[in-house]
């Protein structure tokens, strides 16, 4: 993406997909560096994360992450997820973002020039076609590096650019901690 000082840009970030890609491609995510490297490309009017919570728990892992990015310049969405048993007796949790994603971007569409969602769901083929009906260019952020790809085919070939996660790390990106420092801006889903 070639730097326009007045493009106006908002970010939509699937946290549970974007960590799940981190993750495949054995990297943390410095989602200060994330900002910066936005803000240096246009105005940056809105950068959202979306994450469901698991409600009750005593300690959640993502707690921290949310607090974070709350009070960093991000407007953070959550919803409490759901517990359900499978088909085989197993216990599952489920908390998917789509909607509010796909509420959120169309919302948005008439003030911002260009959305850059970081998600590889196939499933917003279709959000990402309505948005570019409006006249915003659409980025997608993910990988092709994992295996299998993160990156739903559709998806990638709906947008008008697809940026492999894999080249951000240089700039927002750090191999994976084993332990993270308290505090530290890198955080795990």
């Amino acid at each position: 993406m070639t730097p326009c000082p007045t493009e106006r840009i908002a970010l939509f970030i699937d946290g549970a997909n974007l960590y799940s890609a981190a993750k495949a491609l054995n990297a943390d995510l410095d989602f200060s560096r994330l900002l910066e490297m936005y803000r240096a490309k246009g105005v940056l009017v809105r950068a959202y994360y979306y994450t469901a919570v698991i409600e009750g728990e005593e300690f959640s892992p993502i707690k921290p992450l949310i607090d974070w990015l709350d009070y960093n310049g991000f407007t953070v969405v959550t919803k409490p997820a759901r517990r359900f048993t499978d088909a085989q007796g197993q216990s599952r949790i489920k908390g998917n973002m789509d909607i509010e994603i796909a509420v959120d971007m169309l919302e948005l569409a008439p003030r911002v020039d260009h959305m850059v969602l970081f998600s590889g769901d196939g499933d917003f083929r279709r959000l990402v076609e309505a948005v570019q009906a409006r006249g915003v260019r659409v980025t997608v952020v993910s990988t092709m590096k994992s295996q299998p790809p993160q990156i739903a085919d559709e998806l990638r070939r709906q947008a008008d650019a697809f940026v492999e996660l894999e080249a951000l790390l240089p700039e927002i990106g750090r191999p994976r901690a084993t332990t993270a420092a308290p505090n530290s801006r890198v955080f795990e889903q």
